[in-house]
């Protein structure tokens, strides 16, 4: 339990209130469920004076229970049909004890992982708009006195925060569903261009990682990271209009070959700009702008230094890194030490300086990619 110095009072009536209108206004603007959860949370914490408040969601088909974000711990699961969320879900019943470790039903396992000491514990049902159950709301250890228990308001204000939740979270879990839908089909979509040239799929995923890395390394935000993993593997989807006899010729193309070869960066760019998604839209710019340079001699239109999009110069550097790296039709893979020696001669010519800079702050952790999506022939 917390020192004397964290105890806080009691919400007064109007101080609940705008507890309640403050979140509720983050809550209906969020989109993201793992945000909606940390939002959720914060509200069921702050409602009822606790030390920590975690929203478990129902995995049915697993049968676990999972929490994405709970206060001072990373992700968990267990059992859907053990602990007292388990036995919430599965009763559809709320609970209140003082004491969890009287409880037979309190599962230990978490408390002994984290080093925690769970004391006083509400834990209220998630309902969605079928009246099914979606998950629970969990509160622990009251923090109004050393030895405060949370009482009948506690879990009436917490049965509030419960029933308002379900219908934004049902929404979120739909909206991360359709995300993870789109995801799908960018990869695949992304495959389908590369397994034309003879690539594997492994090759989107390995420039997909590597450009959030290097996304992550310029301080973009985690939503717009993640937006580059999700748009990068269409970095050469326009490869679908190349001839087989050119996209697989094992010897250098001829003149002509060569700007046939260069027209996929077009043609990808003309599959995707129509769309008004955001992940189809940063697509787009990647697909048309991957092959410029730093210095202004890449294609198609010759673009030098920041007039390069910076989704385009993260997924040059990650497209070449991995050209490189791996077998393909018309060369063997690189050595390592010779790629980086190739990287330092390109920085400021090929590639952002900066981006190679990030790129060799992060080396270590793009070894691992390489290795975890490794080609198996």
């Amino acid at each position: 339990m917390a020192n004397a110095e964290l105890f806080r009072n009691e919400l007064k009536a109007d101080e609940m209130l705008e507890v309640i209108f403050t979140y509720a206004a983050k809550i209906a603007n969020e989109k993201k469920l793992e945000t909606l959860l940390v939002l959720m949370a914060d509200m069921g914490r702050d409602l009822v004076v606790a030390d920590r408040c975690t929203l478990w969601l129902l995995d049915e088909d697993r049968q676990v229970l999972w929490t994405k974000v709970a206060h001072g711990i990373d992700r968990v699961e267990i059992p859907a049909s053990t602990g007292l969320a388990g036995n919430a879900v599965q009763t559809g019943e709320p609970i209140i004890i003082s004491n969890a470790y009287e409880d037979l039903r309190f599962n230990r396992d978490v408390d002994r992982k984290t080093g925690y000491l769970t004391k006083s514990v509400i834990v209220i049902p998630i309902h969605n708009q079928e009246n099914q159950i979606i998950g629970c709301y969990q509160a622990v250890n009251k923090m109004t006195s050393a030895d405060a228990v949370f009482s009948d308001h506690d879990l009436k204000h917490l049965t509030l925060a419960a029933s308002y939740t379900g219908k934004s979270l049902e929404a979120a879990i739909l909206y991360e569903e359709i995300e993870q839908t789109q995801r799908e089909i960018i990869f695949t979509m992304g495959e389908i261009g590369e397994t034309r040239s003879k690539e594997t799929g492994n090759h989107v995923k390995r420039v997909a990682r590597y450009s959030g890395i290097l996304a992550r390394g310029v301080g973009m935000s985690e939503e717009e990271v993640d937006l580059v993993v999700m748009a990068s593997p269409m970095h050469d989807i326009g490869k679908v209009a190349i001839p087989d006899s050119i996209l697989n010729k094992p010897g250098k193309l001829t003149e002509e070959e060569y700007e046939i070869m260069q027209s996929h960066t077009r043609v990808g760019y003309n599959l995707l700009k129509g769309s008004n998604r955001r992940i189809l839209k940063a697509a787009a710019i990647i697909a048309y702008e991957h092959h410029e340079k730093w210095n202004g001699t890449g294609y198609p239109e010759g673009k030098s230094g920041e007039d390069i999009h910076i989704y385009g110069r993260i997924t040059a550097l990650a497209d070449v890194f991995d050209a490189l790296a791996s077998d393909r039709v018309y060369k063997n893979a690189w050595e390592l030490e010779r790629i980086l020696s190739l990287f330092r001669e390109e920085s400021g010519k090929h590639f952002d300086p900066k981006l190679v800079d990030i790129f060799f702050e992060n080396l270590d952790e793009i070894v691992r990619v390489k290795e975890l999506y490794k080609d198996v022939f």
